[in-house]
């Protein structure tokens, strides 16, 4: 099993979330929250595959292309509140815990693929699904992003498992279900009562195939395929 971080593991993240937590790291630095806002979303193709450096290389640069040049102070206060603002987006679901102790109780391994930024590198080792996790490939260690094929192999050689084997849920950011197909993984969209709300990149909305309502119907659906929606 493997699945998406953001949007499946977790809530789905509206764009008014997006613009507060932009609000906050642009305070220090004197940037207006919209442009902010634009140069993070612009460069999130770079932060993604770690191409900007560490994140107070990352604010400092995205701070000079907006024309602003950041003391030191202003940097260090602008970092902290953007960790704490990404910090607020790596709660999970209220069913992904016990969804993954189930899977796991089933003999399954369980892999994440995400594309993210070095915020959760960063913290992956503290959360709780971490311990729940067999694999985990994030696109800001591998410096490549979904649907990439090398990103989804990778996840599969590290939990042992051919791609044919492999059942792949996700929200459908990043074009992530073509690409899992496209390897030959069974892609399932987690199509949440909150996913119409989720500001994603690039999200297959038409996409085709068979989509679960919650992260826990698919423990139910690994014996009755039925509950899984084409």
């Amino acid at each position: 099993m493997i699945f998406d971080f953001f949007g499946t593991l977790t809530p789905s993240t509206p764009a008014g979330i997006w613009d507060g937590h932009a609000a906050r790291s642009a305070a220090p630095l004197g940037i207006p929250m919209r442009q902010w806002r634009r140069a993070l979303d612009e460069s999130f193709p770079e932060r993604a595959v770690g191409a900007l450096g560490d994140l107070p290389r990352t604010i400092r640069t995205l701070a000079q292309r907006c024309g602003f040049d950041p003391d030191d102070d202003a940097l260090a206060a602008a970092t902290a509140a953007r960790l704490a603002s990404q910090r607020e987006l790596f709660v999970l679901r209220d069913d992904a815990l016990d969804t993954l102790e189930q899977l796991r109780s089933l003999g399954l391994r369980i892999g994440v693929l995400s594309d993210c930024t070095n915020e959760l590198a960063d913290a992956w080792p503290t959360l709780a699904v971490a311990l729940l996790v067999d694999a985990v490939v994030l696109s800001c260690q591998e410096g490549r992003r979904k649907p990439d094929p090398e990103l989804f192999r990778q996840v599969a050689r590290e939990l042992d498992t051919p791609t044919s084997e492999c059942l792949y849920v996700g929200d459908g950011g990043g074009n992530e279900l073509s690409g899992a197909t496209g390897q030959g993984m069974t892609a399932v969209m987690l199509r949440a009562s909150d996913w119409a709300d989720n500001d994603a990149h690039a999200r297959e909305d038409s996409w085709p195939g068979p989509f679960i309502p919650t992260l826990s119907t698919v423990v139910s659906a690994i014996g009755d395929p039925s509950l899984i929606n084409a």
